[in-house]
């Protein structure tokens, strides 16, 4: 019920493309950093790892370039990502509409005739599922990076053998299935944030707890999804 008034008409667009973009700043933008941070480090965790685990004269150094690009498309720069997001941003979206009902100013935006859930809530939503695909593809990126550090600094394999691994077997649907999940993991953050936030009732109290239970149940329909979209997908 709540999807069908975020979805309803409307009534300037002016203003929510304008509310769109400030959206994509607040929700895509502020996350760049944290996302390449933790990419960085996990696509250098995972070369290091593999490296150790799979040292065996039966296994191509290659391999380990490989299953770093495919680790990093298939389920880090998606999935982790977007449970790291549920935390950042799913919180960040809760605490913020939550206060606005706590404080009556939903109510507010309903005296004078606005509809207050398509007015909060469909800007964050479009603005997340148009801007995490791209953290998406910068995680990947950075993740890659991250391994080719690894193997340059260390020396646990040679850098040439690394590209040469990344650079293997190349599928470009990898990248859309990708993108098509954290598309969905977007729109799973923000519309079950948005909802957590909206019904807060109460007091100051509820505004933690809605954003608490945003988090939680957010990412527990994430991996469900993330099960439910590898099978139809992949297989």
């Amino acid at each position: 019920m709540l999807m069908g008034k975020v979805f309803s008409r409307p009534e300037k667009m002016s203003i929510y493309r304008r509310r769109i973009l400030f959206e994509m700043d607040a929700l895509g933008m502020n996350s760049i950093g944290l996302t390449a941070i933790i990419s960085v480090f996990i696509g250098a965790v995972i070369t290091l790892q593999m490296s150790i685990n799979l040292e065996s004269p039966f296994i191509p150094k290659p391999m380990i370039g490989y299953a770093t690009r495919e680790t990093m498309i298939l389920e880090f720069s998606s999935t982790v990502v977007a449970l790291i997001l549920a935390g950042k941003v799913g919180s960040t979206i809760a605490s913020e509409i939550g206060t606005m009902r706590i404080t009556e100013q939903i109510d507010a935006l309903e005296i004078m005739g606005i509809n207050s859930a398509s007015y909060l809530i469909l800007p964050k939503v479009v603005a997340a599922v148009l801007f995490f695909p791209f953290l998406t593809i910068l995680s990947i990126l950075i993740g890659v990076i991250g391994g080719y550090m690894i193997a340059l600094f260390t020396g646990i394999m040679m850098p040439d053998d690394y590209i040469e691994g990344i650079m293997s077997d190349f599928k470009v649907y990898s990248i859309i299935y990708s993108l098509i999940k954290m598309s969905v993991f977007a729109y799973i953050i923000t519309s079950i944030s948005a909802f957590c936030g909206y019904y807060a009732a109460g007091n100051s109290l509820e505004v933690g707890r809605a954003s608490t239970r945003s988090v939680v149940v957010s990412s527990i329909v994430i991996m469900i999804f993330n099960l439910i979209l590898t099978q139809i997908l992949l297989i």
